[in-house]
């Protein structure tokens, strides 16, 4: 087994290697489950009927509802919504407070609110006396509360992109949000920053996997990798093979003072 003192001797380049192996043996297999792309094919079919409904259902109302509505649930409607809106800004308050992973959701979610909240005020308060205070609200509160929590959504999705990259040895800058994959960057790369020199394989999902889409360990023999120890390749060997060259020259040097 390597143990830590082996790993410190190693160059960065030859631990974002290791990590890469690591990674790939460690990279989950229901991707091919058929039972998950069963659900991932009522998902999206379920994701594209309801778009459909909806453009129709636009249609629909913008050809048939009248201009003006008098409701008689009114103050249901916008108590409720503040209520849901309350509840939001404490779930960014608790997961922020916390430091869970939920908060992307919460600011997110929160965001939706804001903005629908002032979609709805400019909206409805159209040609009355109220306009120009919601006006206000929406620009100087709602609005810049919404783009604040979007960007903040953001920046917390860059560093957990960039944290995953760095726990499976991936270099380079953060790709745009949309180009990564659902579970991660390395399940959904289709090249390896390693360069040429480096090895054959990818590292994550080369060809030597048969077509499976599953990644190949680098630096693993055809047979597979050995049990008790991950094989490194020729850089990581020459780079440990040093390493223990000069422990046991120390070691010589300290045995005559004993």
């Amino acid at each position: 087994m390597l143990d830590e003192a082996e790993l410190r001797m190693m160059s960065p380049e030859q631990r974002a290697r290791l990590a890469r192996t690591l990674a790939a043996l460690d990279a989950p297999r229901f991707l091919n489950d058929p039972k998950a792309k069963r659900r991932r094919k009522l998902a999206l079919t379920l994701a594209i009927g309801c778009c459909i409904f909806l453009a129709v259902w636009i249609g629909v109302l913008a050809a048939t509802l009248p201009s003006r509505y008098s409701s008689g649930g009114w103050r249901g409607a916008w108590v409720g919504f503040d209520v849901a809106l309350l509840l939001a800004f404490a779930s960014v308050a608790w997961t922020a407070w916390r430091g869970k992973q939920l908060l992307i959701v919460c600011l997110i979610v929160t965001a939706t609110l804001l903005c629908c909240d002032a979609w709805f005020d400019l909206t409805l308060d159209w040609g009355t006396g109220d306009f120009w205070f919601s006006l206000f609200s929406a620009v100087v509160a709602e609005l810049p509360l919404a783009i604040l929590m979007i960007f903040g959504a953001r920046r917390l999705l860059r560093l957990t992109v960039a944290t995953e990259m760095a726990l499976e040895g991936m270099t380079g800058p953060v790709p745009p949000l949309w180009q990564v994959a659902l579970l991660g960057p390395r399940l959904g790369a289709r090249s390896d920053p390693v360069p040429p020199d480096s090895g054959s394989g990818s590292g994550r999902t080369g060809s030597g996997a048969a077509g499976s889409g599953q990644a190949e360990p680098r630096g693993a023999e055809p047979g597979g990798v050995e049990p008790d120890r991950v094989k490194p390749g020729r850089a990581e060997s020459d780079g440990l093979a040093a390493g223990r060259d000069r422990a046991a020259a120390a070691a010589s040097d300290r045995e005559p003072a004993a």
